[in-house]
């Protein structure tokens, strides 16, 4: 299947923050990585603001879309085990400075839409809202703030984890949750 215009050019903005950081996202530098015209950019993206609300959106797509094709099924069609244990592992591998820029500025409470808060929801459960008396039921969430970090220390020190480590420490987080827990 060839990939349309419109992905090329998101895929390619994505690439551009990744080496360079969003500051670096410009019509200019984001039609040379796509290999495209800056009018052929401006067709499916008329401002800078739409672009990054279409990167935002495709970050969002793609990271859930990791979590469907490893557990085989929607969020809908999982267990609560499943959807936590496929959240914890696809967190662990799909760490990329882009997804991390754009999900912590999607909490922003003046962010408008946050695309993030839905697909996270779905996937992970919340914290507590007040103390608990089951540890299985902190030991979940521990996972959660655990598969977090790794997440966040891969988006920030991109490349430090031997891709072996990384498998362990993601195999140890998901250990977290037993059948019995979630």
């Amino acid at each position: 299947m060839r990939t349309s215009k419109r992905d090329r050019i998101l895929d390619a903005a994505v690439s551009v923050i990744n080496r360079d950081g969003l500051g670096a996202v410009t019509f200019e530098s984001v039609a040379a990585e796509a290999q495209l015209t800056r009018g052929g950019l401006l067709y499916h993206f008329p401002s800078r603001e739409a672009l990054l609300r279409g990167i935002d959106e495709h970050l969002v797509k793609a990271w859930e879309a990791s979590m469907e094709a490893l557990l085989g099924k929607r969020a809908d069609e999982a267990t609560a085990l499943e959807r936590y244990q496929t959240f914890v592992r696809v967190s662990a591998q799909s760490a990329t400075r882009a997804e991390l820029m754009f999900m912590l500025e999607s909490m922003d409470p003046d962010a408008g839409e946050r695309p993030w808060g839905p697909v996270v929801k779905r996937w992970a459960p919340s914290p507590p809202a007040r103390a608990v008396a089951d540890p299985a039921a902190l030991d979940d969430f521990v996972a959660r703030l655990a598969a977090d970090g790794l997440w966040i220390y891969e988006a920030m020190y991109e490349g430090q984890l031997d891709p072996e480590v990384r498998t362990q420490l993601t195999e140890r987080i998901a250990g977290l949750l037993s059948a019995g827990k979630a």
